[in-house]
């Protein structure tokens, strides 16, 4: 079965352009358009609003680009089911992942996959985990890589757990303290990284039952650092974001210690491709070697 037209539609619609689009598929744009409109033309809908700032889904398209994903997928994991049971590794895999993990860890686990399996293509999303979540409902995504979180409808492989501190500057009472109670927070200047919700740090501070004075709030953990660097408040966030970024912030530990788990996240191992399996079975053995 022949679904280029359906791949390239998927990519458009990702992406937010037949420009975008034809980039990476190495076509024209106007090649891309083409066969987005032949999809219409065969389920004979309007699935796109076309416009100068690129393409959009309609109401139709909405609804129709679950299953249009579906089969994409579907002719994805017949390719790579046959490569793999002629000894040939090939296929595609996307990722999403929190900015930390997709900055600390992935750069060389992709290195060293790659190196071994030149045939499999991996593309990696970057998000807060409320864009994740929606990239996996979306089916965007073969698998992700967050953290755990109670009540979560996908299957999940833990990875490692990974400290939570509290990020203070030097100048700060806190920063000559061995350890920092949950509570000890509470009325101090805040500085809330993950576009106001970091989920992580907010079921902390609901575990403690700590209400903090948020005085900011970043879309990533790095401004939120340069921030506390400055002096303008106080922050919490677990060691992995704070690896590979020089400052002056102090990371004082929580007393009792806090810590929450990273690892993945997937709808069903059983249904992933060849290729997501065989990455995930990578990254799991780096990880418990």
């Amino acid at each position: 079965m022949d679904t280029q037209k359906y791949r390239a539609f998927v990519l458009a619609v990702d992406l937010g352009s037949f420009s975008a689009a034809a980039e990476e598929l190495m076509f024209t744009p106007s090649g891309v358009s083409h066969m987005a409109s032949a999809v219409e033309d065969e389920v004979g809908l309007t699935l796109l609003r076309r416009g100068r700032n690129g393409v959009a889904l309609t109401s139709s398209g909405e609804q129709m680009m679950p299953m249009i994903r579906n089969l994409v997928r579907s002719e994805e994991a017949v390719k790579q089911q046959a490569s793999a049971i002629s000894g040939l590794a090939s296929g595609s895999v996307t990722i999403g992942a929190y900015s930390s993990i997709a900055s600390q860890w992935l750069p060389g686990i992709i290195k060293e996959f790659r190196e071994k399996y030149p045939g499999i293509s991996i593309r990696l999303l970057e998000g807060v985990r409320d864009e994740i979540e929606q990239w996996m409902a979306d089916g965007r995504l073969d698998f992700c890589m967050f953290s755990y979180r109670e009540g979560t409808d996908l299957e999940w492989i833990p990875l490692k757990d990974d400290p939570m501190y509290v990020a203070v500057s030097k100048s700060h009472p806190f920063a000559d303290r061995s350890s920092v109670r949950p509570e000890d927070c509470a009325g101090q200047p805040f500085i809330m990284p993950g576009r106001d919700h970091d989920p992580d740090v907010v079921d902390l501070l609901k575990r403690f039952s700590v209400d903090v004075d948020i005085e900011y709030t970043t879309i990533e953990n790095y401004s939120a650092i340069s921030m506390v660097e400055c002096g303008l408040g106080i922050s919490i966030m677990n060691e992995l974001i704070t690896k590979g970024f020089r400052s002056d912030t102090v990371l004082v530990p929580f007393d009792p210690p806090q810590r929450i788990n990273l690892g993945i996240g997937i709808r069903s191992m059983k249904a992933a491709s060849p290729a997501a399996r065989g990455l995930i079975r990578f990254i799991r053995d780096k990880f418990s070697a």
